[in-house]
């Protein structure tokens, strides 16, 4: 059997290399080909071109990788359609995927599309597109299923697979002893995102938020986890400015879930990290900043209230949200104040956050390799 695969991102690498690994303990003499990163390569993949030629983001890096990328295009299809796969799985990435998708249904080849696009907060209309491209669409929140069935396409809900990884009650002391941070100190932590756009527009903001909260409460401690060398670099830029090189921050490489789980409440970007936040079960507010004229636009598409997931999820804003101009300095730690002040808020947005845990948690990899047995049965 030859199962065709296609991720890009780290993320995507992580989903693939899971499911790769709990279809081989099903079907051990089947062939994965395609496109894939390190994690899928250490799981026996056969990988035609790196992961890495699918991360581009931004309208200025895609329209320089275009050519590469339409090239890499072409010769995946070529390769796949002299040697049909049984299925074909396209990982995210759904500018690519859904049009490689797209041709080989034509041919006949069953194909997937793991993890759905966000058609429940914009491009709503992008629904009919993904299920003509994809025999079947593999989503991890519960509510994504219906958006595809109630127009004829096979949808399955196969969970999220951060909840399968991140414990119900992680421990909060072996974080703090691992960043070597006091037991009773009270720890802020501040992710302001993990792209240079993301850090720009909030850097400023954030060492701001954090002026106003140490001018209330001197003894606070902060964490801001940062991914790469150029956000790091932006974000001291951003202290030097403000003349706050002596605020009591720690500036980390990565680790930000240890520092979630150290911390007592958190600021964090709109993104996958409020859904991480929600699962490490610290009390949070949401913020973003864009462009003036991007987040007219965005707000024009976007037809739901809420912007963090853990609101989507919840249907209603147990978390604060402080965008665009709403997101003062002041605004910002009068809310992460109030998480601190108030017990009783803080222990009822905790039991929200395990019961959106436990809907999740649904053995993410085990269902998505159902669903692509599924197909295989159907092909």
């Amino acid at each position: 059997m030859r199962i065709a695969i296609v991720a890009g991102e780290a993320s995507g690498d992580l989903l693939a290399a899971h499911l790769i690994r709990a279809l081989r303990a099903r079907l051990p003499q089947a062939r994965f080909v395609g496109i894939g990163g390190p994690r899928m390569e250490a799981e026996g993949f056969e990988s035609w071109w790196p992961a890495e030629t699918l991360a581009v983001m931004g309208v200025v890096d895609v329209l320089a990788s275009l050519p590469e990328l339409l090239r890499v295009r072409r010769g995946l299809l070529a390769r796949l359609k002299a040697e049909p796969p049984d299925v074909f799985i396209g990982v995210d990435a759904p500018d690519f995927n859904l049009s490689v998708e797209r041709r080989l249904r034509r041919r006949g080849v069953r194909t997937i599309h793991y993890v759905s696009p966000s058609i429940w907060a914009w491009r709503g209309h992008r629904v009919h597109k993904i299920g003509r491209a994809a025999s079947r669409i593999l989503c991890l929140f519960p509510f994504e299923p219906e958006l595809y069935t109630r127009h004829g396409y096979q949808a399955s809900f196969v969970g999220h697979p951060l909840a399968d990884v991140f414990p119900l009650e992680p421990s909060r002391e072996a974080a703090r002893e691992l960043l070597q941070i006091e037991p009773d100190a009270c720890v802020v932590a501040m992710l302001p995102g993990s792209r240079a756009g993301e850090v720009g527009h909030l850097a400023a903001c954030y060492v701001a938020t954090m002026q106003q909260m140490l001018a209330k409460r001197p003894a606070l401690q902060f964490l801001v986890p940062l991914i790469t060398r150029q956000t790091r670099e932006q974000f001291e830029m951003a202290l030097f400015q403000a003349g706050a090189q002596d605020l009591p921050v720690r500036l980390l490489f990565g680790h930000a879930h240890e520092a979630l789980t150290a911390a007592d409440v958190a600021l964090v970007a709109s993104g996958t990290a409020t859904l991480e936040t929600a699962l490490l079960k610290r009390p949070m507010v949401i913020t973003y900043k864009l462009g003036k004229w991007t987040f007219r636009i965005a707000r024009w598409l976007n037809y739901l209230p809420w912007a963090g997931l853990p609101n989507i999820l919840a249907r209603e804003f147990i978390v604060p949200e402080l965008l665009q101009d709403q997101a003062t300095p002041q605004a910002l730690s009068s809310a992460l104040l109030q998480w601190l002040d108030d017990a009783d808020a803080r222990r009822a947005v905790l039991a929200r956050f395990e019961q959106i845990h436990l809907s999740l948690r649904q053995n993410n990899a085990e269902r998505a390799a159902d669903a692509v047995l599924a197909e295989l049965k159907q092909a």
